[in-house]
């Protein structure tokens, strides 16, 4: 395999795992919101506590693990890529490593 096929390779191996990744969250979000769901219909109870737990309640888990999903979801189907900031920061710092330890072998091989 030339450079290029395993550079492809790579990202193709990324993008890969990263959907894994997705259909993991995914897998969660429904069997943690089903069962929580259930807690709130008395399943597990018989009513007693859950019966103190206001409506609404029931709502708020699903609703924003939902909103994580989504963000999970743009990320990594549409490419929507949130830190771009991060991004640009962490290539700076490899470069500024990079040119120290060559700096640093530079100066070690005149010793």
């Amino acid at each position: 395999m030339n450079h290029r096929d395993e550079e492809k390779y790579e990202r193709v191996k990324k993008q890969i795992q990263n959907e894994k990744g997705w259909y993991s969250h995914l897998f969660a979000y429904i069997f943690f919101c089903a069962a929580e769901q259930l807690f709130y219909a008395g399943v597990f109870d018989g009513g007693e506590f859950t019966s103190y737990i206001p409506f609404w309640a029931r709502l708020i888990t699903p609703v924003l693990w939902g909103i994580g999903l989504l963000m999970h979801w743009l990320y990594v189907f549409k490419k929507v890529h949130y830190n771009s900031f991060y991004k640009k920061w962490e290539e700076r710092k490899i470069q500024e490593y990079m040119e120290s330890e060559e700096e640093d072998s530079v100066s070690n091989s005149k010793k």
